[in-house]
Formats: C-alpha cells, sequence, structure tokens
C-alpha cells in the first residue's frame, strides 16, 4: 500500500512537525539506543529497546515527509514502518523492512 493508500484508509495522516518534536524524538532515540549497551541487560530487553529507538526514528522520517500514523489504530508500529519505508524511497526500503521483520519477530 503507497502513502496515499495509508492516508486513504486513515492508517496515516497528514502532519506538521516542529523543531520540539524532533528534539524529543532524537532524545528518546539516543536514550534508547544508550540503555540497549546498558552491560548485563538480557538480550530480550535490549533488542526491545533498540527496537523502540527504531520506531522512534521511522516516525522521525514520516514527519519529515508531512505525515504521522494514527496510533489508535491497531497495528500502528507495522504501519510506522510500512509508511517509512514509502517515505524514505528505495535506498531506505530495506531497512524498514529489516525492522519489520524484528517488529514480527519480538511478538
Amino acid at each position: 500500500m503507497n502513502l496515499a493508500a495509508l492516508l486513504a484508509s486513515k492508517r496515516v495522516e497528514r502532519h506538521s512537525t516542529s523543531a520540539n518534536e524532533f528534539a524529543g524524538l532524537r532524545k528518546l532515540v539516543a536514550r534508547g539506543l544508550s540503555d540497549a549497551t546498558v552491560p548485563g541487560l538480557s538480550p530480550d530487553r535490549a533488542f526491545a529497546t533498540a527496537y523502540n529507538a527504531v520506531l522512534q526514528l521511522s516516525k522521525m522520517a514520516l514527519a519529515c515527509a508531512g505525515y504521522r500514523v494514527s496510533a489508535t489504530l491497531a497495528g500502528h508500529h507495522q504501519t510506522t514502518f510500512e509508511a517509512a519505508g514509502h517515505a524514505l524511497g528505495a535506498s531506505g526500503r530495506h531497512l524498514t523492512d529489516y525492522f519489520e521483520t524484528c517488529r514480527r519477530k519480538r511478538m
């Protein structure tokens, strides 16, 4: 499904971002990546923490493209990676496909 179809299905919506929003997301990403490397952290917890950082990065890519995922709907993590793949284009699609695989493994 492309971004236009995701928008029509109300899985994503138009969004104007701000410097404050990006600053907050960057803080979440930095904290998550730092926390994922804490010595003694279980592999499962390290994976979940890094996964959440990547989810925030994907939200940033969508915001740059002028969208956000409708978080009230089920499957918003899947939608985030799908929409971010479209926002990033071919050069980033392999990464969002990988993150989608990670999403399925974390279940």
